[in-house]
């Protein structure tokens, strides 16, 4: 359990379930129609985040209203089941289910204090060292309650969470304009792959709806060698061995390989007869999460599932990076979207694949669209691990603030 010390002499240090009221949600059934409808809002963990309470369409009737817990203005919610620590403070009577914990005010702790202490580093220290559950992280309400937190006078409460405010409404705001920026930046880089396959990024004078002279659409199997999709039958896998990939690893720009499957050798050479990925193959996923796109690095031997295609070109006429930016672009990505079907899970099969209309031109424009992406596309990585820095440094200090309110250092 964290300890909390240096703290001013005459502040008490009390367990939540000594200082005030803790209540966990419920859910009214759902089976029951009667219980929705539109008086009570309610609340689940998703909606709280990073402090902040979002707004929920879901709401109670005054009938499941009866059979939840409802709570009143000023309530701190925090989540203990899955994601641990989320908080939130009502603005109003509100209702929430059973993966959240309420903490209630009272005459002695105001709901804001309560709520920025619940954001602070030793609370969350405590939450998730309380923590059982393998798979799902869960902190049950007896638990909760032994979290310890310091309870000043109401006079330094109030002057704590004015102080806390004060400086961390100038942070959310340069954080705010972090969040903007890198949202700026990314629909930047939407559109240079957007330019970079109408023709303007290379050509300047090429008109709407036109592509530069020479360039054509065609069907991607009229100049694929080889598009198909990985193993149908499910491989025997192994600890180790040769490596058997997924849709999950398939990450735009990059093979994500921490969590990865094996196959024997066996299994290996018999998979690759069909499907036999090699260096600058195109790899699309193609179930679950459809039309992420990369390329086969270098000296990376490995087999796939059925939910990865697999398109290969003679790459000795046409650049593979040209078509990993090609089918990352919005115009492919519009195309693949259409062609997934919904079923319990979304795929991409390999027709509507072989079907995609996709851009023909010369090896050198290829290159020379490659080489003009890159250098644009290397400035906004610059700037996004820019604004990335950034934003870690405002929850470095956000999270400073919080330390040094409950530590009783602030004011």
């Amino acid at each position: 359990m964290s300890e909390i010390k240096d703290i001013p002499k005459h502040w008490e240090i009390k367990e939540l379930k000594q200082a005030c009221e803790v209540v966990t949600g419920t859910t009214p059934p759902k089976s029951d129609t009667a219980n929705y409808g539109n008086n009570i809002p309610f609340f689940k963990p998703p909606h709280l985040w990073d402090g902040m309470i979002s707004e929920t369409e879901e709401m109670l009737s005054l009938k499941g209203a009866s059979k939840a817990r409802v709570v009143p203005p000023n309530t701190v919610l925090v989540t203990c089941i899955g994601n641990l620590g989320r908080t939130g403070l009502v603005k109003k009577e509100a209702a929430f289910n059973q993966q959240i914990n309420a903490i209630l005010e009272n005459n002695s702790l105001t709901g804001k204090f309560i709520f920025y202490q619940a954001q602070s580093p030793n609370f969350k220290n405590q939450l998730e060292k309380l923590a059982t559950g393998t798979t799902v992280s869960i902190v049950n309400k007896s638990n909760f309650e032994t979290i310890k937190i310091v309870v000043p006078t109401l006079p330094e409460q109030q002057a704590i969470v004015a102080k806390i405010e004060e400086l961390l409404s100038e942070l959310d705001n340069g954080k705010q304009q972090l969040l903007t920026a890198q949202q700026q930046l990314k629909v930047y880089k939407q559109s240079l792959l957007k330019w970079a396959f109408e023709g303007k990024l290379t050509n300047k004078k090429v008109k709407d709806g036109e592509l530069p002279k020479g360039w054509k659409w065609v069907k991607l199997e009229s100049i694929a060698t080889k598009i198909t999709d990985g193993e149908h039958i499910t491989p025997r896998r192994t600890s180790e061995g040769f490596l058997l990939l997924s849709a999950r690893n398939i990450q735009n720009g990059y093979l994500a390989l921490d969590n990865v499957d094996y196959v024997p050798e066996d299994e290996y050479i018999r998979i690759r007869k069909r499907c036999n990925p090699e260096f600058g193959d195109i790899l699309i996923s193609c179930s679950g999460s459809i039309g992420r796109v990369c390329r086969v690095p270098k000296d990376l031997n490995f087999v796939m599932v059925r939910s990865v295609a697999l398109v290969k070109l003679d790459w000795e006429k046409n650049s593979s990076k040209f078509f990993e930016y090609l089918f990352q672009s919005p115009l492919l990505q519009r195309h693949i979207e259409k062609s997934k079907k919904a079923t319990a899970q979304a795929n991409l099969f390999l027709g509507p694949i072989k079907n995609l209309d996709v851009i023909a031109c010369s090896l050198q424009e290829q290159q020379h669209i490659v080489e003009e992406l890159e250098s644009k596309l290397t400035v906004c990585d610059k700037i996004e691990e820019t604004i990335s820095q950034s934003l870690q440094q405002a929850e470095t200090l956000r999270q400073s603030i919080l330390k040094k309110a409950f530590e009783g250092r602030l004011v």
